[in-house]
């Protein structure tokens, strides 16, 4: 099947199991309360698209390209980002589930992740240097040889990360929170 090129185009409430959607490339292309749960998008390309609304559950991302991708309200449980074309790899995610993801070893400085639920998501070995968690829940994220240099914790929530097996320089967290700093030495911090 050969490949083919659309801009600027507005997909709606779409379920892509009963209407492929071709291989290709799409560029400023809106994804409206799509469905693409199970489907594969491996060697599709995405630049400077939105998906509002969409299922992406368990859909297989090899070698897929997501370059300055918004995705917004979004259902999107267990994703391997790890697998993705990894040049030029920028995503932000508002409000959106993206729990047992993995963006293992993915470098996604300056990535966006707001009022999204994060469960048992690894980011192991990522590099997410001046990204933003704001009012995430991180119940069971995995933070492992991460690099989380200037990454603002402050309003996120239910996390754990061991200062010894991550780079925290310059990381932001909030007081009352400061207990998921702590955990691994089973102490009782009272505020």
């Amino acid at each position: 099947m050969e490949s083919i090129y659309l801009e600027n185009i507005t997909f709606d409430k779409t379920n892509f199991l009963l209407n492929q959607l071709v291989k290709g490339e799409y560029e400023i292309c809106t994804f409206n309360r799509c469905d693409f749960l199970n489907y594969n998008l491996s060697d599709y390309k995405f630049i400077d698209c939105n998906f509002i609304g969409c299922n992406l559950s368990l859909t297989k991302l090899d070698r897929t390209t997501f370059r300055d991708v918004k995705f917004q309200d979004c259902k999107m449980l267990g994703l391997l980002f790890n697998h993705c074309n990894e040049f030029g790899l920028a995503v932000s995610f508002e409000n959106c589930n993206l729990s047992h993801s993995s963006f293992y070893q993915r470098k996604i400085k300056k990535t966006s992740f707001v009022n999204s639920h994060l469960s048992e998501v690894d980011f192991t070995e990522c590099d997410l240097t001046s990204s933003i968690f704001d009012n995430c829940d991180l119940a069971g994220v995995k933070f492992d040889n991460t690099i989380l240099e200037k990454v603002d914790f402050r309003t996120s929530y239910n996390y754990t990360i061991d200062p010894e097996l991550n780079r925290i320089k310059k990381a932001r967290f909030s007081l009352q929170n400061i207990v998921g700093l702590l955990d691994k030495y089973d102490i009782l911090v009272e505020l």
